[in-house]
């Protein structure tokens, strides 16, 4: 069977490649005699594969030495109550701006916590836009943001300057999609499952001086310090996960790194939002100037449309188009494995239904 072109905005496509190396490693991973699925993490030739994860990943992405990197477990989700319980330790307030749904689930969840100071919101246009802020809370813990907005297609333009108080971002939908300045946050979550990896990994990469604070009664597994402490393997480690993961990074750095992966994304969504400038059937939901290069989300306008539309776009072979159940609509997630290829036909096929349904 052909594989199609799957849009899901994750778990979602990996490298082709990244999934033929993994397939043939499958049974006998270097020689070992074992698949990594069913290696021990306490092994040296485990310990190679989570090393040289880490030390791609931190290539990759320029990470500065005095920042620590932590292959964890429990999605992003998990983040939303661990980093209030290991950054909310002084004051008991922290800053969050409101983009999207997740960042609003990371608010709610952080006020079990303390005290949580919703500084902007774009609710008010069903978060359509990215909020500006340049004022924060002097008192303010840490300042909470998500970077990418999956459901809703938008991604920040800027990044917040927050002075001496510690940046945190959630990037899940956003990361190695182009370079970041590591150094301007504090700390930066993603779950691997949109542009790293398979699903049930995530990856905290958390400045040292942020460890060792975590307030009492801290469970042990949300600590980020005993994570630091013990290499992620305080308990067993979602060891396939990271070695798919170092995988991608791996084919990340040998096709150009994040500089070259940036043209190649930034190419694939003008494909797709230059179409949807001129279309009289579909529109693009986000403003112009936040609209995401992963998340690209748009509407006929009529919801039976769009139906019908997702309908016989998986028919033709693009798969999961369809948006999220809070907002409708489409939409198109081109992460990094997305070929140029993926999305010049998804816009051939759109150009077509436009014109059968005019």
């Amino acid at each position: 069977m052909q594989r199609v072109y799957n849009f899901s905005a994750g778990p979602s496509m990996l490298p082709e490649s990244v999934l033929e190396k993994a397939a043939s490693e499958m049974m006998n991973y270097g020689g070992s005699g074992m698949s990594v699925m069913e290696m021990s993490h306490r092994t040296p030739v485990y310990q190679s594969i989570i090393d040289a994860a880490e030390s791609d990943l931190r290539k990759l992405m320029n990470i500065p030495d005095n920042y620590k990197v932590l292959f964890l477990q429990g999605g992003a989700t998990q983040q939303f109550a661990a980093v209030p319980l290991n950054l909310m330790n002084k004051n008991r307030k922290a800053d969050y701006i409101v983009s999207g749904q997740f960042s609003k689930k990371a608010a709610e969840e952080a006020a079990k916590f303390g005290e949580v100071n919703i500084i902007a919101s774009s609710k008010d246009r069903n978060f359509a836009y990215i909020p500006r802020v340049d004022k924060f809370s002097p008192d303010a813990d840490y300042v909470h943001i998500c970077y990418n907005n999956t459901i809703f297609g938008t991604c920040f333009d800027y990044i917040p300057e927050t002075g001496d108080i510690p940046l945190v971002a959630d990037m899940s939908s956003g990361i190695l999609s182009r370079p970041v300045d590591v150094s301007k946050f504090g700390l930066i979550y993603a779950g691997a499952q949109k542009n790293m990896g398979p699903s049930g990994l995530t990856v905290v990469i958390v400045r040292e001086d942020l460890l060792g604070n975590a307030r009492e009664g801290t469970p042990v597994m949300l600590d980020y310090k005993v994570q630091a402490d013990n290499g992620s393997m305080y308990n067993t480690p979602p060891c396939y996960s990271i070695y798919v993961a170092g995988l991608v990074f791996k084919w990340l750095l040998e096709t150009g790194g994040l500089e070259e992966r940036e043209k190649i994304n930034v190419k694939k969504a003008n494909i797709l939002y230059d179409y949807l400038e001129t279309s009289k059937l579909f529109s693009a939901t986000a403003d112009k100037n936040v609209r995401s290069l992963m998340n690209v989300c748009f509407v006929t306008g009529d919801a039976d449309k769009d139906k019908d539309f997702c309908s016989a776009a998986s028919k033709a072979g693009f798969v999961n188009l369809k948006g999220h159940r809070s907002v409708g609509g489409m939409r198109a997630s081109i992460y990094n494995a997305m070929p140029v290829e993926g999305v010049e036909k998804l816009v051939e096929f759109m150009r077509n239904y436009e014109k059968e349904n005019a």
